[in-house]
């Protein structure tokens, strides 16, 4: 799976802004980023009351997508506030990186957007840290920026990119959780689909798989 980091704070220290200037440096690296964002507790709401999406929700449908040439949307109903891993089955699989906004319980790593004005205590913990944005210097043992700074923050993005980027990567979900298997278990897997599929005509160049069974109850 593609790296996912979260950009986490609290309300109004500035995380949207810095996520619309960091996602514009990194497209000008050549980089795909695709972004999610928390909503909390409370929800949220994308189609307008009245609108065919908003009808078709609330009469029943798990799932509600509308296309146009250049867009697509889904609204989907589920059981539990999603992880990011799991988020990425939902927005597709050919990112070189998933930016989150918020997930500050989450397992990914995290950029922690600080304001002096808000407090010295930051939410994460340090080890879920991999660079703070703030306006004063903290106690803290992982790269410090700027909001300005944002080469500088995406120079650090472009060296986890480099680290943990593989060739091939094969991830596996069962009932929608996400299995966690061995390296071995993982390329015996690719091998094996990768040469089932190859053989089929008229498919070209294979950048990336999905495989799904759906077995009734």
């Amino acid at each position: 799976m593609r790296p996912i980091i979260s950009v986490v704070g609290r309300s109004e220290s500035g995380k949207t802004t810095l996520l619309e200037s960091l996602v514009a440096e990194l497209k000008k690296r050549g980089y795909k980023v695709a972004v999610v964002k928390h909503a909390g507790a409370e929800g949220f709401e994308i189609d307008k009351e009245g609108s065919d999406t908003w009808r078709l929700t609330r009469a029943g449908s798990d799932a509600v997508a509308i296309s146009s040439p250049t867009r697509v949307a889904v609204i989907r109903q589920v059981e539990h506030d999603m992880t990011p891993e799991e988020l990425v089955r939902v927005v597709g699989w050919d990112y070189d990186l998933v930016l989150t906004e918020g997930f500050k319980k989450s397992d990914t790593p995290k950029i922690e957007v600080h304001r002096k004005q808000q407090g010295k205590e930051l939410l994460s913990s340090p080890e879920a840290l991999l660079a703070v944005v703030t306006d004063e210097r903290l106690d803290v043992a992982v790269p410090q920026f700027s909001k300005d700074d944002i080469k500088g923050l995406a120079n650090l993005i472009e060296q986890k990119l480099k680290m943990e980027w593989q060739e091939e990567d094969t991830e596996l979900f069962i009932n929608e959780a996400r299995i966690l298997i061995s390296p071995i278990t993982k390329g015996i897997l690719t091998k094996v689909v990768l040469s089932v599929v190859s053989g089929v005509k008229g498919i070209g160049e294979i950048r990336s798989l999905n495989f799904l069974v759906r077995r009734k109850s």
